[in-house]
């Protein structure tokens, strides 16, 4: 495993949300919602974590897990349009899924979690795991061409 990069441990040491938790989440997956949120954040929006079911097709995955202060993460990124691509960060410590990497380039994937957006090169989708905490209250999960991780 490899250690995680300085700049994923920025974002939980700094980021200090300006609003309170979303409380549901869109039913089905939602692109168009994901990218009027992403581009209002980059058009200087406020900001604040926001729940997001997205859809797509893996583009990258990391190839090693990293572990973090929150435990050990696998990443990867979806196409949610032509040009646009997010990371998907997924807490392997609480997820049922098989050994990392279980998702592949070209898989077909759907995605609840929480929208996180510090910089436009330090953005992504976290929460994509079952559980919930004082800071984010909605469970998230990630399938894989059909089946689901949580």
């Amino acid at each position: 495993m490899q250690a995680a990069a300085p700049a994923a441990l920025a974002r939980h040491r700094s980021h200090k949300p300006e609003a309170a938790p979303p409380t549901s989440v869109a039913a089905i997956c939602d692109n168009a919602d994901f990218q009027a949120k992403q581009q209002a954040f980059e058009n200087g929006g406020p900001k604040g974590d926001v729940a997001v079911h997205i859809c797509g097709t893996v583009v990258a995955v990391a190839a090693h897990s990293s572990r973090t202060r929150s435990g050990v993460h696998g990443y990867f990124y979806v196409a949610v349009a032509p040009d646009i691509s997010i990371r998907i960060v997924t807490n392997l410590d609480e997820m049922h899924t098989p050994a990392w990497p279980w998702v592949s380039k070209g898989d077909k994937v759907e995605v609840v979690g929480r929208y996180y957006y510090d910089s436009y090169r330090s953005q992504g989708i976290d929460w994509t795991h079952r559980g919930t905490g004082r800071s984010w209250p909605i469970p998230g999960f990630v399938t894989v061409n059909g089946t689901k991780y949580d």
